[in-house]
């Protein structure tokens, strides 16, 4: 299989080809940036399968398909994890969240290999997808959570919410009174209903509130150490594939 890497963040694009290598898997060639990316499918017999980051150093992957007739397979990489995501699930697009989880790597090559011979050859329309990521519909986000509370059910305003944490296969919003509360869903389900202008999913287990921050540390491995107002229970790390798109959603 003949697979290639555009990512632009050259620590995120190692690691991938090392999973990749995990998985008897080799990708020798890594593109980071759109303009290079377009150079080198000028120049180069196209890929079987591409793994592909949307955010690139001068602009977003799509327009080397405007471009570029290529007929790959790709596998978005991608830091946007609410509505876009929808629209690659309606356009049969796979798509891995960062930062990548070596299962999730796993399942989607296993994926790809087992598509049917109609299926080697898609033609696909970023359009739709490329107006979301950029122009975002207008959408209602979950404005309470209701929770249960010994024998009562308990509502919670999300603007009382500092985070939202994965523990122990349970999921928990902490708020500004200083509890926790279980609730009945997992982290990737917030993804479609947290309001991305509030809530960012820093790491694999915390999605954390703007208005909740205190400050940020540097931390080690170029990460990002969050101190929110109230939750003190276990350190909140914004993982280092996921510094550069939190600091743009800060801004």
């Amino acid at each position: 299989m003949n697979v290639i890497i555009i990512e632009d963040e050259k620590p995120s694009a190692r690691r991938l080809q090392r999973m990749l290598k995990a998985l008897h898997i080799e990708a020798d060639t890594m593109l980071h940036s759109v303009e290079e990316s377009i150079d080198w499918f000028q120049n180069n017999q196209h890929p079987d399968l591409i793994f592909l980051d949307i955010q690139l150093s001068d602009g977003l992957s799509f327009e080397i398909f405007e471009t570029i007739d290529i007929r790959s397979a790709v596998i978005f990489t991608t830091a946007y994890d609410e509505y876009a995501l929808q629209a690659f699930k309606l356009n049969s697009i796979d798509y891995l969240l960062k930062p990548i989880d070596e299962a999730e790597l796993k399942k989607a090559v296993e994926k790809y290999n087992g598509r049917t011979p109609q299926q080697q050859t898609v033609t696909l329309d970023f359009n739709d997808i490329k107006n979301l990521l950029v122009n975002p519909l207008e959408r209602d986000y979950k404005k309470r959570f209701s929770v249960k509370v010994g024998q009562h059910l308990k509502l919670i305003n999300i603007d009382d919410i500092e985070c939202f944490y994965s523990e122990n296969k349970g999921t928990y919003a902490f708020t500004k009174e200083g509890r926790n509360y279980l609730l009945d869903t997992t982290l990737d389900n917030l993804a479609d209903e947290l309001e991305p202008d509030v809530f960012f999913r820093i790491n694999r287990k915390f999605y954390i509130n703007i208005n909740a921050i205190k400050d940020m540390v540097s931390y080690t491995n170029s990460r990002l150490q969050i101190k929110l107002n109230r939750y003190n229970e276990q350190e909140v790390i914004v993982a280092r594939e996921r510094v550069k798109d939190f600091k743009q959603w800060l801004e």
